[in-house]
């Protein structure tokens, strides 16, 4: 799971965090309810990881109970390649 923490870290710091500080982005930091990630924003999230991963996010799991942080898109990601 920490790989997948690391690979989603990477690609939010690359394409919605450009120039802050990698140490600021947390597995608990909130991504949609911080502001971080707008409705596009998660939209492009999703396509991301279901390309690298190989899974498929259902639309009722991007959302905020599933995508808010790093932590939780890691574990819904561990739990779909589990599956």
């Amino acid at each position: 799971m920490e790989e997948i923490r690391r690979v989603v870290s990477d690609y939010i710091l690359t394409n919605f965090l450009p120039g802050e500080d990698p140490s600021e982005l947390t597995n608990s930091t909130p991504l949609i309810t911080g502001g971080v990630l707008d409705s596009i924003a998660t939209l492009k999230l999703v396509v991301f990881l279901e390309d690298r991963f190989g899974v498929l996010v259902e639309a009722h799991e991007a959302g905020v109970e599933h995508l808010d942080s790093v932590g939780q898109i890691a574990a819904l990601i561990a739990s779909k390649k589990a599956a």
